[in-house]
């Protein structure tokens, strides 16, 4: 450890140096030595400056980015930040809603057509066709009137002819006008054409047939299918048989059995059975 002099009336003592210790005083440094000190310390003052520049320029840019960020943050529009602006006020309408809503892609079978194109024709008509057309029409209402006329006529000779069928035939030809008795007859007429107004094997219409057969068993009924049903006795459809008349509105027959009809039916056919095709009939034996 150095000894301090001590203070002695304002005069100071240097310490003696101990026994072997030897003191060694520093040269004054060579020209070479004092040019790479000078050289060191270029390189130090460089290294220093370098340093600072770099802190500089770190600075500068942390700077600059808090800039940008605070001109782009000034930038965004009011509405982005306002508060409140999740309300409904501030909501898509469903106009706005439509208007954002994904495309839509319609797809065809391949089984489906066009549908054909028509166009509308028209046609001029001259004045002579229209007064040809108009000469047939009524060439055909003449026809149809003097063919309307003729069958009239004849209606009317072969009403007046069968009038009187009991003058034509034998009295009491045949026994009792039992149903089986009387249906026997009229199946001798199957296949006699059917004639309006006809009550001979000629030619019958409904209500002829029905006269004609009750006359051969001297019963005279009228060429009527509502007075041939009056003439006799109505009884229930359970108990009809064949040879029962079969009455309904404006029509006439015989009961087949098994819901059948023995008739004349209209113009075009002949005297035929067929299944009775109406539930709005009666049965009335004479």
């Amino acid at each position: 450890m150095a000894r301090f002099p001590r203070r002695r009336s304002g005069a100071i003592t240097a310490p003696k140096p101990r026994t072997g210790t030897a003191l060694v005083r520093r040269a004054t440094p060579s020209a070479s030595e004092a040019a790479t000190d000078v050289a060191v310390e270029a390189t130090l003052r460089k290294d220093s400056l370098g340093r600072r520049l770099r802190r500089g320029s770190a600075k500068n840019v942390m700077v600059m980015s808090v800039a940008a960020g605070l001109v782009g943050t000034l930038a965004i529009p009011a509405y982005a930040f306002a508060p409140g602006s999740d309300g409904i006020q501030f909501g898509a309408t469903a106009q706005t809603q439509l208007t954002k809503a994904a495309p839509q892609d319609v797809e065809v079978a391949e089984d489906v057509i066009a549908a054909p194109i028509s166009e509308d024709g028209y046609d001029a008509v001259s004045g002579e066709e229209i007064r040809a057309a108009e000469e047939a029409q009524r060439a055909a209402e003449e026809a149809a009137a003097a063919a309307e006329a003729a069958r009239q006529a004849a209606a009317q000779e072969m009403t007046s002819y069968a009038a009187a069928a009991s003058e034509y035939t034998p009295a009491a030809v045949y026994g009792s006008a039992d149903p089986a008795s009387v249906y026997s007859v009229a199946q001798q007429y199957l296949g006699v054409p059917y004639v309006y107004g006809g009550a001979t094997p000629a030619g019958f219409d409904c209500s002829g047939l029905v006269q004609y057969v009750y006359a051969q068993f001297g019963i005279s009924l009228p060429h009527s299918s509502a007075a041939q049903g009056a003439a006799g006795t109505q009884i229930p459809v359970s108990q009809a048989v064949p040879g029962d008349l079969v009455v309904m509105s404006g029509h006439i027959g015989f009961y087949a059995g098994n819901g059948m009809i023995l008739h004349a039916p209209y113009e075009g056919t002949v005297v035929r059975v067929q299944p009775i095709w109406t539930s709005n009939y009666w049965i009335v034996r004479i």
